[in-house]
């Protein structure tokens, strides 16, 4: 990695080179939150503008880094933390729902170059990925993330992937059907993007397994798919997949939930290095910020998204290993 790319790294990451940073990109997912807790159920592009400026002003003195849109973002990158970095989304929110295959696109108003010049410390880059989907669907996805890894190349940013499973042929991800081949999923995607065609910087990746379905995490009533030791196996073989750094998202799961999964991810030898978390920190602040206003949110980033910011740190600092151990110079 070379010296510019290296120094933009170090401002996303803590001293002992661990990524601990929040994510808040959500767009239409966020809409939609706001709408649904607030009076009236509807909320404008306004709302998300303050939740989003909200959060980075009370929480960055927190993280090492936040992740922001440019399209809603902007307002929260200058109220940031002085110590946080900044990485900026660089898809499209959702993705193309008029053809199989869940295709992404880029903004249209924005380009690695012009992300730069406000001041960014890397680019982010969802995409979608099943890799039991047809080889024109994977050939023309894999094309596409060749020419965002380019470009960010190009502008010496480092180059974050963000990585979400699925399957074709399943609606649920959630369900036990798609636990079962969620393992073999995130694994070859992990293993796919860590080539180094893509020019990644750092992979954002899923855990291997649902959690809910691993022996001694079920809810009473549901059956394991996975024994404890077969999970254990899963979180290696992620980590064994990559030579890139790579950190956890939180997927939509509770706080608890997701500190539970960082400590397993370290007992099966798991060598990530940070996550990039979002709702699993600030997902609750939305009901009153959305209900109460503006300052009853305020109130809850300042006591109770702390809270949830802080035991995440104590959880990384005991699990997490430093990415200067997979990058030089």
């Amino acid at each position: 990695m070379n010296a510019e790319k290296y120094k933009h790294l170090e401002a996303l990451s803590t001293e002992a080179g661990i990524i601990d940073a929040l994510a808040i990109d959500q767009r239409g997912s966020l809409k939609k939150m706001l709408a649904a807790s607030s009076p009236d159920g509807e909320k404008t592009g306004y709302d998300i503008i303050k939740f989003k400026t909200t959060i980075s002003e009370e929480l960055t003195p927190f993280a090492s880094a936040i992740l922001l849109d440019p399209e809603y973002g902007l307002p929260a990158a200058k109220a940031r933390a002085k110590n946080a970095g900044l990485l900026m989304s660089y898809e499209k929110t959702g993705y193309d729902t008029t053809q199989p295959g869940r295709f992404p696109d880029l903004l249209e108003d924005w380009s690695v170059r012009r992300l730069k010049e406000i001041g960014v410390d890397a680019v982010k880059f969802l995409l979608y990925y099943d890799a039991d989907e047809s080889e024109e669907i994977n050939n023309r996805k894999r094309a596409f993330i060749e020419r965002v890894g380019a470009e960010a190349d190009e502008y010496n940013l480092p180059f974050f992937l963000e990585l979400v499973s699925y399957d074709a042929n399943m609606d649920d991800v959630k369900g036990e059907k798609y636990a079962k081949v969620k393992p073999h999923k995130v694994i070859e995607l992990t293993k796919e993007f860590s080539q180094p065609k893509y020019r990644v910087t750092v992979l954002k990746v899923e855990v291997p397994v649902n959690m809910a379905f691993v022996e001694g995490y079920t809810d009473t009533g549901v059956l394991p798919v996975y024994t404890r030791t077969e999970a254990l196996g899963y979180f290696k073989a992620q980590s064994d997949a990559t030579n890139l750094p790579f950190i956890f998202l939180s997927a939509g799961v509770t706080n608890e939930l997701f500190l539970k999964e960082l400590q397993f991810a370290k007992e099966a030898g798991s060598t990530f290095n940070g996550v990039l978390c979002g709702r699993a920190t600030w997902k609750p602040g939305v009901t009153p910020f959305a209900k109460d206003g503006v300052q009853a949110g305020r109130e809850w980033m300042k006591t109770e998204g702390k809270k949830n910011i802080e035991r995440l740190n104590e959880v990384l600092a005991k699990t997490a290993t430093s990415w200067k151990e997979k990058v030089r110079q």
